[in-house]
């Protein structure tokens, strides 16, 4: 089976140091929406959580040489699924972000752990557990 995905717009940031997990950063940018996407942004509202759906473009090709990987913030190996490593079998990450602003099809956030032109796959709302939609 092989699965394929266009990405749906792209980060863009001028953030030069950008932290290695969205838990952790302040760092801001813009997700780019292509056009035609733009009115499934109706009803994102500044302040709104959102999950970041994304490709890691510039991670190397997985191996299995990466299935066991040491984290910057451990002494020891871990299992790739057990990490947040960009590094992956399938090379898709989640962050939660804070929508700051909406203009058109761009929605500025706050808590990018993204590089600049990183591929977004898609969008998806921060939905409390307990809520009832």
């Amino acid at each position: 089976m092989k699965i394929a995905f266009e990405p749906i717009g792209f980060i863009s940031t001028e953030e030069a140091n950008i932290p290695r997990h969205w838990s952790i950063s302040n760092a801001e940018g813009v997700i780019v929406i292509d056009e035609k996407y733009a009115e499934g942004l109706r009803d994102i509202r500044q302040g709104q959580q959102i999950i970041v759906i994304f490709h890691f473009h510039k991670s190397p090709a997985f191996h299995s040489g990466y299935l066991l990987q040491k984290p910057p913030h451990k002494e020891t190996e871990m299992g790739v699924f057990s990490t947040c490593s960009p590094v992956r079998p399938n090379p898709v990450g989640i962050s939660i972000v804070e929508v700051t602003e909406i203009q058109g099809n761009k929605i500025s956030v706050r808590g990018i752990d993204m590089i600049d032109g990183t591929p977004v796959i898609d969008i998806k709302p921060v939905v409390e557990k307990d809520r009832k939609e």
